[in-house]
């Protein structure tokens, strides 16, 4: 007959209080802040279960493992290096290591990595964008209980945020083409509850707005991020009545599907059809002519969510969450012009 030897787990004590045990460790080790709330129900189910942890290997786990967890969307999509790069070099020179995790623009999957990396006892970790944080998930990044801080996402009133100011290097795209003579501008983006995607479309809006010319909804067009879905509303929207003039790919892998409409239907750039696109690559950089983008450095972004990040492991867990906007741009090459006269 199998028994259970001992006294009762850390697993037990998780399952008590209904946190994860990655929480339960880290409100027995004193590691880093917890609601008060998580702790007191932790502290109260190690009261009930008489729990009492080994006094190795806590010692053992109060110090820091030097990881930090880091959670992108897609590790392959080229513009991401410089980000992943600037913030593996700043954590590296302080002596930690940076352990990448691919979401796949999941978001279950994104709660699964969070939990993982609390098991680990990673010593904080920093949230790239994709999924929009609701009362769930936000639970789920309390319970992890160390340091986070989040790129390009809503900005939290309980966690440092890096973010680009997506809405005004937009709006100086949309501003330029508008004074160009364009008005049939369409907007392809992310979906809005998403935080870079409703950034460019209020940007898009706020072109407008200044110009005193209405928005035609018929050509702000919000949906996934990938290159299929830029050449499934590009060719839509390019092979129906009153084809915009213009067209913006708010999103890095966009392009590529924008530009597939645009050759497919064998129009010129930027004879037929002026066309913008967002975050450096070599495809923007490389085509002919050379695409308009709209861009920022996503090395300082990777540079500023490392040392926000160090900060809070270091022990300044009780300053208010700081919340960086770094500047955005429109970079004008050779993919715009005059609207062609009818």
């Amino acid at each position: 007959m199998n028994r259970k030897r001992g006294g009762p787990t850390i697993k037990d004590v998780a399952q008590a209080a209904g946190v994860s045990i990655g929480t339960a460790s880290r409100v027995i080790n004193k590691k880093a802040t917890v609601r008060p709330e998580i702790r007191n129900a932790v502290l109260s189910a190690i009261d009930r279960l008489n729990y009492r942890p080994n006094a190795v290997a806590q010692s053992m786990r109060r110090q820091s493992t030097q990881l930090v967890g880091c959670i992108i969307r897609e590790i392959n999509i080229p513009a991401l290096a410089a980000f992943v790069r600037a913030t593996h070099d700043v954590l590296d020179q302080a002596g930690y290591s940076l352990v990448i995790s691919n979401s796949e623009g999941i978001r279950e999957r994104e709660i699964e990595l969070i939990d993982r990396l609390g098991r680990l006892q990673t010593d904080g970790v920093i949230l790239g964008p994709y999924s929009p944080i609701d009362a769930q998930f936000e639970k789920v990044l309390h319970d992890f209980g160390g340091p986070i801080v989040l790129v390009d996402r809503d900005k939290p009133d309980w966690a440092d945020a890096v973010m680009a100011d997506h809405a005004g290097s937009i709006e100086a795209a949309t501003t330029r083409l508008i004074n160009l003579g364009h008005r049939r501008i369409c907007l392809i983006t992310g979906r809005p509850d998403l935080f870079p995607a409703g950034e460019r479309v209020r940007g898009y809006r706020n072109a407008f707005a200044r110009a005193g010319l209405p928005v035609d909804e018929a050509y702000v067009r919000t949906t996934g991020f990938l290159a299929n879905e830029g050449f499934r509303h590009s060719s839509s929207i390019l092979g129906g009545k009153d084809a915009p003039t213009a067209i913006i790919a708010g999103g890095i892998d966009m392009l590529a599907g924008v530009l597939r409409a645009v050759r497919v239907r064998g129009l010129s750039i930027p004879q037929d059809i002026s066309v913008i696109g967002s975050g450096e690559s070599e495809l923007a950089e490389l085509h002919s002519p050379p695409i308009s983008i709209q861009r920022w450095d996503q090395a300082e972004v990777g540079r500023t969510a490392a040392h926000l990040l160090l900060r809070r492991i270091s022990g300044d867990r009780t300053s208010p969450p700081e919340h960086v906007l770094l500047p955005a741009e429109f970079v004008e090459r050779g993919s715009i012009g005059p609207p062609r006269q009818s």
